[in-house]
This record gives C-alpha cells, structure tokens and sequence, in this order.
C-alpha cells in the first residue's frame, strides 16, 4: 500500500490544536505515516518523538511551507502520498489514512484526494464544498479543486507538475495546483467520508485575505487560461466580488490586489489544453467561474 507523508504548517500560535492534531494522526490504522510539523519563522515546541520539527526562517507562505514540507519528504525518500493539514484541524476517525490508500491504490490516475471539512458539530460551510453552488456535502466524486485544509496528493503528481505557486503567499494556491494537475490528465475526488474537523471560521479573518484574492484571480488567470478566457474570467469574478458587497475597505483591498496582478507578472505561463476546458465544463466548472 501507498507509504504517508503528513506536512503540517503552524505558526506557533496554537500549541493545544496542533498537539490535539498530531495525536488524530498517531491514532490512525496502518502504518504510521512520516510526520513534519514546519514553524513558519517561529521556533517550534517541543514536539512527539515520532514527529519531526523543522524551523523555518522565515513565513513562507502556505505554498511556499507546503513546499518545505514536500522537499523535506522527498529527501527522506519513501513517501508515496503526501497529507496536508491544517494545524488547527482533527482527524475525528482512525481509519481515514486507510481511506486515502486505498483510494489511491484502487485508482492510478487519482492525483488528489480532497477531505470534507466540517466543524465541531458535523456541519460543512458551503465555501467548503468544491461545487459551483455548495451542493450537499456528503456526495463524493470527481470535481476540479479541492480544500487547503486537508487533502492528499499523490507525489508523482507533484514531480509531474512542479510545486505550489510561492509567489501567491496565500489564496488560491490549490486551484492553481488543480489546473495544472487535470492539464496533466489527473483525476481530483472530493471524499466525503475523509473528514477533517475544523473550527467554523470565515475566510476573511486573514488580514490579506482581500488583497491576495484579487491579486492571484489575476495571477491564476494569466497563468493558466488560454487567452481568450482570461477577460471573461476576471470579469466573473469582479462582478461575482461586487455582489457580495464586501466592506469598503476589503474592496478597496480586493481592486488594490485585482491591479497589482495585472501590473505584476507571475511566470510561467502554461495555458491549459481546450480538452482541459471541456473537462472541467463537464465535471460542472468551466474555468470561467
């Protein structure tokens, strides 16, 4: 069966979650999976002897971290699949690792596995469900992102495609991933029975939350889309922006941030194949929306 490893970025400022965190992961059926906990710019707490601790510089950035993390399994050779978990995340049930082997083992184009999310009680927030509109939860199948929070990636997908987007610091970073992944011809699974708890937040609580949304929109598009999609894109999402009537200063933020990207480039440009457009249109989310 696929061999885990679990990267974890934390800031330092929840010592309790991320203890509580690892102790999910210790509990898990199998083989325990190789675990990396990454202080970004801050020096780690004592942490479990089958946990490893590397400190950081400096803040890298979730993209940048998670690239860390992956570079640090690599060199311990042996990882077939890559874990990502938000340090303030639960895994409720033991048997979720025995999920995502089998999983990957079952299907050799799944490249990503994607959890559910869901708070104390069990719930799931619509932005939560990566599907145009938030439709039910609890139905697994294919679609054509997938949550920062918690997912696996197989790691010849990440040899394949390169790393997450450094440059986008936060924002995004799992869609610029996913595009390039289904470019590749990779299978995204959203599973509904790989749960991880998370306290019920709302995106907007990170201070750049506004100005990287609009900025990497901007980033994504230019990257990724064939030209002919970038305008029309962008257009949906300012207008999709504007009626959701953010506060005067995050849409100051958000138009700030939209401008910086089109000032700023973000390389390489790698337009996805039109068959890619047409997959995604048929998994429900045309790269317009």
């Amino acid at each position: 069966m696929p061999k885990i490893g679990v990267v974890i970025l934390t800031m330092g400022d929840r010592p309790a979650e991320l203890r509580a965190l690892l102790d999910s992961v210790a509990r898990q059926e199998g083989d325990p999976a190789t675990v990396v906990v990454l202080g970004q710019g801050v020096k780690l707490d004592p942490l479990p002897d089958d946990v490893t601790g590397v400190d950081l510089p400096e803040n890298l950035g979730i993209p940048g971290g998670r690239n860390a993390g992956v570079r640090w399994l690599r060199q311990q050779g042996g990882t077939d699949i890559v874990v990502v978990l938000d340090d303030d995340g639960l895994l409720p049930r033991t048997d979720t690792f025995k999920l995502i082997r089998e999983a990957f083992a079952d299907n050799h184009r799944l490249g990503i596995a994607g959890f559910r999310i869901a708070d104390e009680t069990g719930l799931s927030q619509r932005r939560h469900v990566p599907r145009l509109g938030g439709k039910d939860p609890m139905v697994s199948g294919p679609v054509t992102t997938f949550l920062g929070g918690g997912h696996a990636i197989r790691m010849s997908v990440i040899d394949e495609v390169g790393e997450f987007p450094t440059p986008f610091f936060y924002a995004h970073e799992e869609t610029d991933f996913a595009w390039q992944a289904l470019d590749a011809g990779w299978d995204i699974d959203y599973r509904a029975d790989m749960v991880l708890q998370h306290p019920r937040t709302e995106a907007s609580r990170h201070a750049v939350y506004y100005h990287h949304t609009g900025r990497n929109r901007v980033w994504l598009a230019k990257r990724h889309l064939p030209a002919v999609l970038v305008p029309i894109y962008l257009a949906t999402w300012a207008a999709y922006t504007l009626a959701q009537r953010p506060p005067l200063s995050g849409l100051t933020a958000w138009w700030a941030g939209f401008f910086e990207g089109v000032r700023v480039p973000c390389p390489p440009r790698r337009p996805m194949r039109w068959r890619t457009v047409w997959r995604m249109t048929r998994l429900g989310r045309p790269p317009i929306i």
